[in-house]
Formats: C-alpha cells, sequence, structure tokens
C-alpha cells in the first residue's frame, strides 16, 4: 500500500480543526481523528524511512521498526479511548491539546534522529500541561508551571546531548547509544525525567492529582510511555 502522510500528521492537523468546529462535528471529528490515522498507519511497514536534508543535516522524520510500530499502534488506540471517554467535554481546549499530545507522542516513537525526537519531544510536554492547567485552579495551574519546567528541562537535555553526540560523531541517527560519553548520559537522564525514574518521578505525583479527569486519562497514556 502506497501511503505519503506521516503516522503522526492526521491527529496533529486534525486536532488544528478541533477548535473550530462545535457540536456533534467536533465530537464526531474527536474520535474519528485516531480511526484515520490507525488506518493511515496499516500502510507503513518495518524498514520505511524518511529522510530529508535541512541545513546540511540529514534528518530521519520517519523510521519504523517493530517496537516503534507496536508503540505507534497502541497510542492511536489510546488516542480513540480517551477521545471517546473525553466525549462528554464542551472545552475545545481539551480536546485540542489532547489530540495535539497524542500525535506529539506517535511523531517522537517513530523519529529517526535526535532532532526531530526533540522536536516532538517539546511539543508533548506544551501540549500536556493544558491536561493540568485545563482544571482551572490555582492548584492546578502551579503544578502546571512545575510540570512544564521540568520537561522543557528534560528536552534541553535532550538537545544538549544530542549536541554533543553530534559533535563526537558527526551523526544525529537515533539508534542504540553505549553509556561511554557525557552525550548518552545526558540523553539517558532527559528520557529518564520523562519516563518518571525513581528520584526523577515527583512531577507525575504532584501534577496527575491536578488534571482533570479527562486530563489524567491523557497524561497516563502518553508522557512516560514515549519515553519507555
Amino acid at each position: 500500500m502506497s501511503v505519503s502522510i506521516h503516522p503522526a500528521a492526521i491527529l496533529l492537523i486534525g486536532a488544528l480543526l478541533l477548535p473550530i468546529v462545535r457540536g456533534i462535528p467536533r465530537k464526531v471529528l474527536l474520535v474519528l481523528l485516531p480511526i484515520l490515522g490507525f488506518a493511515n498507519l496499516l500502510g507503513f511497514e518495518v524498514g520505511t524511512t524518511w529522510t530529508y536534508s535541512l541545513a546540511g543535516y540529514d534528518l530521519t522524520i520517519l523510521r519504523v521498526d517493530k517496537l516503534s510500530l507496536i508503540f505507534a499502534y497502541l497510542f492511536h488506540l489510546a488516542a480513540f479511548l480517551a477521545a471517546v471517554y473525553a466525549l462528554h467535554l464542551e472545552d475545545g481546549l481539551q480536546h485540542f491539546t489532547g489530540t495535539l499530545y497524542a500525535g506529539a507522542a506517535v511523531g517522537a516513537v517513530l523519529a529517526g534522529d535526535l532532532i526531530t525526537l526533540f522536536i516532538f519531544w517539546e511539543l508533548l510536554a506544551i501540549s500536556s500541561v493544558f491536561q493540568i492547567w485545563a482544571r482551572r485552579t490555582q492548584n492546578a495551574n502551579d503544578s502546571g508551571m512545575r510540570y512544564l519546567l521540568i520537561h522543557i528541562t528534560s528536552g534541553l537535555l535532550l538537545l544538549v546531548g544530542a549536541a554533543l553526540h553530534y559533535q563526537e560523531t558527526r551523526s544525529l541517527a537515533f539508534v542504540h547509544l553505549e553509556l561511554t560519553s557525557v552525550a548518552a548520559y545526558l540523553i539517558l537522564l532527559a528520557i529518564g525525567v520523562k519516563c518518571a525514574f525513581p528520584l526523577l518521578h515527583t512531577w507525575l505525583v504532584d501534577s496527575y492529582p491536578q488534571a482533570t479527569p479527562t486530563g489524567t486519562v491523557y497524561l497516563s497514556a502518553f508522557t512516560t510511555k514515549t519515553a519507555v
């Protein structure tokens, strides 16, 4: 089957439409997007890669292997279930950011280079924090700000690690990294923060209880699972 749409694109682009439509059409679109995304994903085979040159760098914006494909399937399923759970909401912001969040997770697990990973990594942080702020309480605002600072820091660690790795190897490919360099340890630390490793998990217990019920469903489905 020939495909030309990135597996994350339907969720990401569709999310932009959600604040525009209202009522029943929005709810239909909310549920339909992960279904369409899943159908599109079925056209991708293990071993598929999309590589582009940008400013002298070779970026692999898509790399499908067995593990990433499984997670991409699961994230579309999670997005569908979360959308069904979110149907009772009239909050377009949560619908928009929740779907954007799911798309960022799909893009991250299918990233084949460290720069593409960084872009989706930070989009994960920015889109997911609104699932906390949507509660619109002072505690939620404060918790969301702490959550955002921690996850932006995770992204910065990833970016610095990627820069050092490129300096050492002249490659941005996201492949197996031996823990033999500062770059590899920084990337592991960045992943550890988002994965809620022991001693790096305080953001999780701080933020999840402050999110809306629907927000907690989205948060539990994507952030730590993407890091895994």
